[in-house]
């Protein structure tokens, strides 16, 4: 009779916890839904970890758990909430949508990867293409990559950052047409992003299109491209491509003020007075060259052919003869007469 009377009391006791354990976890889980709609996340994610104590196998309250910790950037927290929800329920749509897109601010590119797929089974949100392209590219997938970021773009086609990325899946594959395409058509979108200009006018650099490189680094520097040595040394090479010697020679100049001892620089400023027919500039500014590196040939080459421009032939004809000696590879340039560097 007194085991019988224990075992009534002890369930009783059990199913009196369990109704109390139940009824303070729905009052904190309504008092955290309003905390949520007041936008006070912090006091709401209180409420809902007390809730959670309380019943830690109620999907709703872990789904606004998640969702509080999201809205405070907390993401790596947000996350182990929501995988907890997806051990109750793997197919609810909002455990997935932000699964997906909480692997994906975490760089874990091949479950962002999987969940974006789930996304699209279940026809979930009008994201998962863009998650599922940009993972990809990040793994250097770029085929696989270019496929999806091509849905997406059907899905969002005023995204700029859809061709953005898809130019840069193709400038790592050295199809630097494509590229050069795809940064034109992001810009289309966004005509205020001088970063894609400039990379835009260095595409078409790579392809080689010279007047439409000119054009976007020119726009770049318009819009407010930071203006470093390498902007620069870009632009002055892009006026000397389009035969603008003048322009390009005023800021290759402008660069050198601040590397005096730099003899590629040198090079390049008396390779462009070369080309501009002022064969005196080249020549000093290959001499500056030759007192850096008194092994460089193709500097010494290039004096020697300057002074044969000038007129002095037989002056200019010694100095090449000397600059093959020093290497012989150069006797190759003179029997096709060609010069270095294609000039």
């Amino acid at each position: 009779m007194k085991s019988l009377l224990f075992i009534l009391v002890t369930t009783s006791i059990a199913v009196t916890t369990f109704a109390q354990s139940s009824d303070s976890a729905t009052y904190y889980y309504n008092r955290g839904e309003v905390e949520m709609k007041a936008r006070r996340f912090r006091e709401a994610e209180k409420n809902f970890n007390k809730a959670f104590q309380f019943d830690p196998k109620n999907l709703n309250n872990l789904i606004q758990l998640g969702t509080s910790l999201v809205e405070q950037r907390r993401y790596t927290e947000a996350r182990e909430k929501f995988l907890l929800a997806e051990a109750i329920d793997s197919n609810n749509p909002q455990v997935i949508e932000n699964l997906a897109t909480l692997s994906f601010n975490a760089r874990k590119w091949e479950e962002a990867i999987r969940y974006g797929q789930k996304m699209k089974q279940y026809k979930i949100g009008s994201g998962a293409n863009f998650i599922i392209a940009r993972s990809y590219f990040e793994m250097e997938n770029y085929g696989e990559a270019i496929k999806h970021f091509q849905f997406a773009f059907k899905e969002d086609p005023k995204n700029a950052q859809i061709p953005y990325i898809t130019g840069h899946c193709f400038l790592n594959m050295h199809n630097y047409r494509r590229a050069a395409g795809c940064f034109d058509e992001a810009i289309a979108l966004d005509s205020s992003n001088s970063t894609w200009m400039y990379e835009a006018g260095l595409a078409w650099y790579a392809v080689p299109d010279d007047k439409k490189a000119l054009y976007w680094i020119e726009k770049a520097g318009e819009k407010g491209y930071k203006k470093t040595n390498d902007y620069l040394e870009n632009l002055a090479s892009a006026y000397l491509n389009v035969g603008q010697f003048e322009k390009g020679i005023v800021i290759l100049k402008e660069i050198l003020i601040k590397k005096p001892q730099d003899p590629e620089l040198l090079y390049s400023i008396a390779e462009a007075h070369y080309k501009s027919k002022k064969y005196q500039e080249a020549i000093d500014y290959w001499d500056q060259a030759l007192t850096i590196n008194n092994k460089n040939a193709n500097a010494l080459y290039m004096i020697g052919m300057a002074y044969q421009k000038k007129g002095e032939v037989e002056k200019g004809r010694q100095l090449c003869d000397k600059a093959i000696q020093m290497d012989p590879s150069l006797t190759k340039l003179k029997e096709e007469k060609k010069l270095p560097g294609g000039l």
